[in-house]
C-alpha cells in the first residue's frame, strides 16, 4: 500500500458515552447517551507526539503512545498505511474513567475516527464496518464501540467468517419518549475483576428468561416504552459482581423495587436507570439515589462518533 497522504489542518471529533448490556443484553446491547469526549489531532512536520490531556483522567491518563487515543491512532494509520512523522493530540474528557460509560470505547473510536480523517482518501480506505473491526480487537468485544460509532442503540455480535471473528452491529432508532439518568459513585471498579467474577455456567431456567427479555428488550427500546422495566430485567451477569459493588446493587435493588427500568452499566459499578417521565420524576430519583452517587440526567446521543 502507498505511503498515505496526510491532512494539513487540525481535525476534531466528538464520541458518546456509551452504556453496555442494558441488563439481560450481556455483551451485545449498546446504548449511546448525551456525555461526549472530544479529541483534536494534528499532523506535524518535526518527529514527536505532543499530548495534551484535560478533564476526567487528566492526571492519570498517560502521555506517551501508551495512550489509548494514541494507540488506537496508529493503529488506523497503520491501517491506512503508515504512521505520520509526528502528531500533535489533545484531549477533552469528560466521561468518567472506571465507571462503566465506555470511557476505553470513546478513546479507541474516537482515535480510529481521527486517523481516518486526517488521511486523505481514509473514508475510502476504512469502512465504518473496518473501524468496528479494529475497535472490537482492542475492546475485546464490539457493545460500546459499536454504540460509540453508531450513536442511538445497537445490537452488535461477532461471527466467524473465513476462520476470524468478525464484528457485526446493527442500530436500533430508540424510542424518542426514552431518556437516562447515570448514577455515578465516585470510585472505579475494574471490568477485569467484574469479569472474573462471572460463572463459568448459569442455570437453564435463568438463561431462557434473560433470552427473553433480550429479545423484548429490542422492542422495548424502539416502540415500546411501557416494557422497559420487564426487558431490562437480568439473569446473568448482575447479580454475580453485586459484592465488588455493594452500594450500587443496594441502589439498583431500590430503584427496581420502586419499578425503575434500571441496571449496572457496563461492568459498573455506575447504575443506569431509563425513564419517560418529567423533570419532577428524575429530580425525585435524583434524591432517591443519596450522597454516594453522582446522578446525571442524558439524553440519548442520536448520533455516534462526528467530525466536528
Amino acid at each position: 500500500m502507498a505511503k498515505p497522504t496526510f491532512k494539513a489542518n487540525p481535525i476534531q471529533v466528538q464520541v458518546p458515552a456509551t452504556s453496555a448490556n442494558l441488563g439481560p443484553g450481556f455483551d451485545s446491547f449498546g446504548l449511546a447517551l448525551g456525555m461526549h469526549d472530544r479529541y483534536v489531532a494534528q499532523i506535524l512536520d518535526d518527529a514527536g507526539l505532543d499530548i495534551d490531556v484535560t478533564g476526567e483522567g487528566a492526571d492519570d491518563v498517560p502521555r506517551t503512545d501508551k495512550n489509548l487515543l494514541v494507540k488506537a491512532m496508529y493503529k488506523g494509520f497503520d491501517f491506512l498505511g503508515g504512521k505520520p512523522k509526528g502528531v500533535a493530540v489533545r484531549a477533552l474528557n469528560v466521561i468518567p474513567h472506571g465507571r462503566g460509560l465506555g470511557s476505553s470505547a470513546s478513546a479507541i473510536v474516537g482515535g480510529l475516527s481521527l486517523a481516518r480523517a486526517l488521511v486523505l482518501t481514509g473514508s475510502d480506505k476504512m469502512s465504518d464496518e473496518k473501524l468496528l473491526q479494529i475497535a472490537t480487537e482492542m475492546e475485546g468485544h464490539p457493545d460500546n464501540v459499536a454504540a460509540a460509532l453508531y450513536g442511538n442503540a445497537v445490537v452488535a455480535w461477532k461471527e466467524e467468517q473465513h476462520g476470524k471473528d468478525v464484528a457485526q452491529a446493527i442500530s436500533l432508532s430508540v424510542d424518542t419518549r426514552i431518556r437516562a439518568i447515570a448514577f455515578i459513585p465516585a470510585t472505579a471498579v475494574a471490568t477485569s475483576k467484574a469479569r472474573k467474577m462471572l460463572p463459568e455456567t448459569i442455570p437453564h431456567r435463568d438463561a431462557a428468561r434473560n433470552s427473553a427479555n433480550s429479545a423484548l428488550l429490542v422492542h422495548a427500546l424502539t416502540l415500546r416504552p411501557d416494557l422497559l422495566y420487564r426487558a431490562t430485567e437480568d439473569f446473568l451477569h448482575q447479580s454475580y459482581r453485586a459484592e465488588a459493588m455493594p452500594a450500587s446493587f443496594a441502589l439498583l435493588t431500590k430503584l427496581r423495587a420502586a419499578g425503575v427500568a434500571s441496571f449496572i452499566s457496563g461492568a459498573g459499578p455506575t447504575v443506569l436507570a431509563l425513564h419517560t417521565g418529567t423533570e419532577a420524576d428524575v429530580a425525585e430519583l435524583s434524591r432517591a439515589a443519596g450522597s454516594k452517587f453522582e446522578a446525571k440526567s442524558l439524553e440519548i446521543s442520536r448520533t455516534g462518533a462526528t467530525i466536528l
